[in-house]
């Protein structure tokens, strides 16, 4: 592990494999560095890329400085591109994807290209929006000391899963409950990041209201930029993907058939190769 200080003094815990351009790994809600499925991807990368694998602050062995805003995370994903020389790649999923296109725009010179996977933008009535006071909630329950109810609100809310699956998912172990597949932390694990929630939910602000994408947002992006989506995965995801690249000067859509939002390491590993090579 090594560790890199951002501007506002938070500690970023991070790790580092390969050799080659520099390429960072952004998680989205929940995620976490030590996650099997980071390292899987890494291992596929390194080859290609030094690939930095970090804690997003307030996660794993990173700290967390209050009070919470985007434009940290920022300043974070800039300190390791310094870190690490004078640019680098990104690859986001989720919310993550998100963040890295907000880094993007914000370090021009320093950010060349960027490949989101399915950032959650809900833009039509293709699926239910969030509650609009879904960061609020998130904040409530974690304040109360209630993590797993937090967790919850995100699965049941954001990801729409049966509140009876999280029930089972509260109490046995996630390799019983989901038998195929990419298997997500264990509970306990996506307790101990609950209080990030809101930080991705502050990150995605009104883009999951169901309202259009505002035109124009990253008309400014020069980075690459690559969105990717799952063949098998809603169609929210890929309306979302339609209209960003719509709005971005320098963007293609991809889709990567057989895959869902629990994207398989060993299925978007080559794309990743191919697009940043």
């Amino acid at each position: 592990m090594q560790t890199v200080t951002s501007k506002d003094g938070t500690t970023i815990a991070f790790d580092q494999k390969g050799h080659g351009p520099t390429l960072i790994l952004i998680t989205g809600a929940l995620g976490f560095r030590s996650h099997p499925i980071m390292w899987e991807l890494v291992d596929l990368l390194a080859p290609h890329f030094t690939v930095i694998n970090y804690d997003r602050r307030g996660r794993g062995d990173s700290t967390d400085t209050k009070p919470y805003a985007v434009q940290r995370e920022m300043e974070d994903i800039e300190a390791l591109i310094d870190q690490a020389g004078s640019s680098a790649y990104l690859y986001g999923l989720s919310s993550g994807a998100v963040l890295a296109l907000e880094a993007a725009n914000k370090l021009p010179t320093k950010v060349t290209k960027v490949v989101m996977y399915e950032p959650p933008l809900i833009i039509d009535d293709s699926r239910p929006p969030v509650p609009s006071d879904y960061v609020e909630q998130l904040n409530a329950a974690t304040a109360a000391g209630k993590s797993g109810d937090a967790v919850e609100i995100f699965m049941t809310k954001a990801i729409l899963i049966p509140a009876e699956f999280v029930a089972q998912m509260r109490t046995s172990p996630m390799g019983e409950v989901f038998e195929e597949g990419v298997t997500p932390p264990e509970w306990a694990e996506m307790e101990s990041v609950a209080h990030t929630l809101a930080y991705d939910g502050m990150i995605m602000g009104s883009l999951m209201s169901g309202k259009p994408l505002p035109g124009g947002k990253w008309a400014s992006t020069a980075a690459q930029t690559l969105v990717v989506t799952g063949g098998n995965s809603e169609a929210f995801f890929h309306n979302g993907a339609k209209a960003l690249i719509a709005d971005l000067p320098n963007a293609q859509h991809r889709i990567l058939e057989g895959q869902d939002h629990a994207v398989s390491p060993a299925a978007i590993a080559p794309l990743l190769v191919d697009f940043f090579s």
